[in-house]
Formats: structure tokens, C-alpha cells, sequence
């Protein structure tokens, strides 16, 4: 019986600790803890495009939770306070000039699938004092590191399609010396729109005029708020690549991958 009470305790302990070890943020002030409300955003304005783009979905997440909107940089010299520091390994230079001067280390998610590192630090450079660094191994690792800052911060990928309300916070404050590390165990992961008409078709044509990009955006934005990467688009009377051509230049800069293999093989239509 002792026995199973240590297991079950050493159990709990593991769990415990694996827990917190995923838990960036808190509501109530820490010691050394960083004020999220207060930090800016630096971001390489030639990193992929979609890391650009959950750079502005992280701006306007902020501003739903704190009711301001984060500064934005292109450059560490440019800014005045605490720091986001957000960049693919591949082609941001403020991750690569973070890594050259030993203040991260990027080899647990380098060459990853979808691999991503938070972390925060004390004086990246000699003008700021703290920073959250969110490194990915890719464009979509990168996305998904930004858009879990998002979720911990209390915005659902839902808070569109559900209407689930962003709750306000007064700040939240980010645990000293915390470190997440994720990459996916599955490589592909979506959805399929099936059996879309008469329902979603009537709904889309209303809202949007039809499967058009404007619709496929805000599938997009959920995907990759929940780590997806792939899908399969309603083709009911309808043809992804020729009803609207800038659908797949939407799914390009989302990052989602289009699969053909149901009505439209080769892209071509089924009727």
C-alpha cells in the first residue's frame, strides 16, 4: 500500500510539475514577474508573412484583454520597455542575433516540424531590461508559439465563431525564467468541410457571398489558433482554386495547407 502511495505521489509531483513548466502567465504580481500590458512587440519586418500576421492577431488579442494596443518595432534599438520578441529560426535577425550572442538556445526546436520555444529573458540588449522571446523552427511554429501567448492570455480560437467573449484584465504578469517547448506528434492535423449546403453554402453566401476569401479567412484565423494546418474546402457546387483566386493566397498566408483529394483532384471541380 505505501508502494502505491509513493508512485501515486511521485505521479502527482510529475504532473504538477509538467503543468506549471506550461504555464507562461498569471494574474496576480510575481516576484521578478514581467507586466504583459506593458511590453511591446518587436518583430523582423522580413520575417515570413505569416509570422507578420500573428504579429497582428497578437496586437489586436492584446488590445481585446487589456484595451491597448501594443507597440509594434522592427528593430530592439527602437524600443524603450519590456519586449515580445517574436521570428522564425530561419529568417528573423533578431532570433539569429539572440542565439549569436548566447542569450537563447534554439537547438531543441531547430530543423523541428511546427517546433516552438517561449522564453523569457533579462536584457536581450542593453535598452530593455526583460523580454518574452517566441522562436519557431518554421513560419507555422512560430504562429502557433504567438497564438499560445494569445490562448493563455484568455482569448479562445473560438471567440469568433462561438462568440466566446474575451474576459478584460487589468495586466497579467509573466512568471521569471519560464521556458515552453512544443512541437506537434502528428504532422498534418484539420478539418474537412463536408456536407456543407444547404446550411453553411446559404450562411456564406449571405455573410460573405459565397466560399470566398473573406469567409476562408476566418477558418484560417481558427486553424491556426488550434494548431491546425490542413484542410479539405467545401466543394458542394463550388471549386476552391476558381470560384475566388485569392483563396489559396489567403491559405498561403495563414500557413494552411489545401488537400485535394476528395471532390477536387488535380483542383478541378467535381461538376
Amino acid at each position: 500500500m505505501l508502494h502505491k502511495y509513493f508512485i501515486l505521489s511521485l505521479f502527482c509531483l510529475f504532473f504538477w510539475q509538467r503543468s506549471s513548466a506550461q504555464t507562461l502567465l498569471t494574474k496576480q504580481p510575481v516576484i521578478n514577474g514581467i507586466a504583459l500590458k506593458q511590453m511591446a512587440i518587436c518583430v523582423d519586418e522580413h520575417d515570413d508573412p505569416t509570422v507578420l500576421l500573428a504579429v497582428r492577431l497578437l496586437q489586436q488579442d492584446m488590445e481585446a484583454v487589456f484595451g491597448k494596443k501594443p507597440l509594434l518595432y522592427h528593430r530592439l534599438s527602437q524600443a524603450k520597455c519590456n519586449v515580445i520578441i517574436v521570428g522564425s529560426i530561419a529568417k528573423s535577425e533578431l532570433i539569429k542575433e539572440l542565439s549569436t550572442a548566447k542569450k537563447i538556445n534554439t537547438k531543441s526546436v531547430f530543423g523541428k516540424w511546427e517546433g516552438y520555444l517561449l522564453q523569457t529573458i533579462a536584457a536581450p540588449v542593453s535598452n530593455i531590461q526583460n523580454a518574452l522571446v517566441i522562436a519557431g523552427s518554421d513560419r507555422r511554429g512560430t504562429a502557433f508559439g504567438v497564438l499560445e501567448l494569445s490562448k493563455q492570455m484568455g482569448v479562445s480560437p473560438w471567440y469568433w465563431w462561438a462568440d466566446v467573449t474575451v474576459q478584460h484584465q487589468d495586466d497579467l504578469y509573466l512568471y521569471h525564467g519560464v521556458k515552453v517547448i512544443d512541437t506537434p506528434k502528428v504532422r498534418y492535423r484539420g478539418i474537412f468541410i463536408n456536407d456543407e449546403a444547404p446550411a453553411l453554402s446559404s450562411w456564406s453566401k449571405e455573410k460573405f457571398g459565397g466560399f470566398n476569401h473573406q469567409f476562408y479567412s476566418h477558418v484560417f484565423e481558427l486553424m491556426l489558433r488550434l494548431k491546425a494546418n490542413y484542410l479539405w474546402p467545401a466543394m458542394w457546387g463550388n471549386a476552391f482554386y476558381d470560384d475566388d483566386s485569392l483563396n489559396i493566397k489567403a491559405a498561403d498566408e495563414y500557413g494552411i495547407v489545401i488537400g485535394t483529394s476528395h471532390h477536387e483532384p488535380l483542383m478541378r471541380a467535381h461538376a
